[in-house]
């Protein structure tokens, strides 16, 4: 079963028939074709499959999960890909990432979201940790779902990403988590995680060492 649903997931990634200026893949989701400009020298350009995981989730699951009128933020954007299908799915999406990213992050966002989606997201820095009330303060910032996609790999910053969590999540924030096993180390993040939320996996692929999680601040999830 992992092996079909595996190959559904990677199966909805498709390439250019002809190598342009620029490069680019596609994508089929929402019933869309996305097409995300990637940049190979910045882990944050590049479309990984925990991306593509979270994607399809969110499209096979849109009753369960329905996004419409929902408030998104996705943490670490990257290309845009999951802020775009969440988009596409009908939430107002806050995506978000290191200020060195927005440039290509917005122009994806555009170009695949402009008049095909009931709220036009919005594209904002985020730094892990740094200045989080200022630029998004808790009495006027509340997220229905938190999204991230492959935030925990072999960084610094692992700290700062919970901080980050804990600060946008309130009492009934939907956290989903797609993520990457690799070290011990950053595996060990979700036993820290765990300290503050309730965590749930959705969906494994250990075909992809991949797991998908839901999780909300301790004691909500059954509430």
């Amino acid at each position: 079963e992992d092996e079909e649903v595996v190959a559904e997931i990677l199966g909805r990634r498709f390439f250019p028939d002809v190598i342009a200026y620029k490069a680019w893949e596609g994508f089929h989701f929402a019933g869309h074709e996305i097409r995300i400009t990637e940049a190979t020298d910045c882990y944050g350009a590049v479309v990984w499959p925990s991306a593509l995981v979270l994607c399809y989730f969110l499209e096979t699951n849109s009753k369960q999960c329905n996004l419409v009128d929902k408030n998104v933020i996705e943490i670490g954007a990257g290309t845009g890909l999951v802020s775009i299908v969440a988009s596409l799915l009908g939430a107002f999406v806050t995506a978000t990432d290191l200020p060195e990213l927005l440039g290509n992050l917005q122009h994806n966002i555009l170009q695949n979201t402009k008049q095909k989606c009931k709220h036009q997201p919005c594209v904002k820095e985020l730094s892990w940790g740094i200045d989080l009330e200022k630029n998004f303060p808790r009495s006027s910032c509340h997220f229905d779902y938190i999204m991230a996609a492959d935030v925990v790999y072999h960084h610094p910053f692992l700290d700062e990403l919970l901080l980050t969590f804990d600060h946008l999540c309130k009492d009934d924030t939907v956290i989903l988590w797609a993520m990457k096993f690799r070290l011990e180390n950053e595996n060990r993040f979700v036993d820290r995680f765990q300290t503050l939320f309730d965590l749930e996996m959705v969906s494994n692929f250990p075909s992809l060492n991949i797991a998908l999680y839901k999780a909300m601040r301790k004691g909500r999830m059954k509430a």
